[in-house]
């Protein structure tokens, strides 16, 4: 019997329709849908935004990554979820597993791909491209993300001041992702370089409860939603285009 193919769709950053045609195809043609289960039993993000597209006879999979740090505990969670996928699989069963935005940016998918290939060599996963956070926000700013010969520096999480001051020093786009926890000290940071009037945030990008906060100058304290992106532009973007 031939083993099934694993899929990883990006799922986009939440609007359902910011999917591919290809991930679309493949998530409607698997006999088995993945994706990371929420918190506190509610359903995940990904879950959400691709139940819209999915049919009642399809197999569901609520695969746990947990939020933490030790090695151990995610190594663990990594080889329970790659060996429940690998029990459809080894049936000739496809799995597609969805995750929000792209799922070579920051994804879970890595985790399970690496995980099964290394327990199961014989298997097969293939990447399926979609549209990422930053990519979205530019979007609904209405802003190109870069231009030109811009650098673009993109930051996952801010641990300590000290990667968003290099990040402004080598960069002449900066995105900061999960922004919720670290907001007060980058305002702060942008403040000193006189870069508020530059940066922008977007809150629930592309979904009806969206939130762009143009300009950051009075707003030093927002209280923000975990799935915030942050854009500063810490070039002069009129300079770029010879306004200047």
């Amino acid at each position: 019997m031939a083993i099934g193919t694993l899929y990883g769709i990006g799922a986009g950053p939440g609007d359902p329709e910011l999917l591919t045609v290809k991930a679309l195809r493949l998530l409607q043609q698997a006999p088995v849908v993945a994706y990371p289960a929420g918190i506190q039993g509610k359903p995940g993000f990904a879950e959400q935004i691709v139940t819209p597209w999915l049919k009642p006879d399809q197999t569901r999979l609520s695969l746990v990554f947990p939020y933490v740090k030790e090695p151990n505990v995610l190594m663990e969670a990594w080889q329970i979820a790659a060996e429940t996928v690998w029990s459809y699989l080894a049936q000739g069963l496809d799995v597609v597993f969805a995750s929000e935005g792209d799922v070579s940016f920051y994804s879970t998918f890595t985790y399970l791909a690496q995980m099964l290939l290394e327990l199961h060599p014989e298997a097969i996963a293939q990447t399926i491209p979609g549209v990422c956070s930053p990519l979205a926000a530019a979007a609904v700013l209405g802003l190109p993300l870069t231009v030109r010969q811009q650098r673009l520096v993109i930051l996952p999480a801010l641990y300590h001041p000290d990667d968003l001051e290099t990040a402004l020093k080598t960069g002449e786009v900066v995105v900061l992702m999960k922004l919720k926890s670290v907001y007060e000290q980058v305002w702060k940071i942008l403040e000193k370089r006189d870069l508020l009037d530059q940066s922008y945030v977007v809150e629930w990008a592309t979904l009806p409860q969206q939130v762009i906060h143009q300009g950051l100058r009075d707003k030093p304290n927002l209280n923000l939603h975990y799935f915030s992106v942050l854009i500063v532009q810490a070039a002069n973007t009129n300079a770029i285009f010879g306004k200047e």
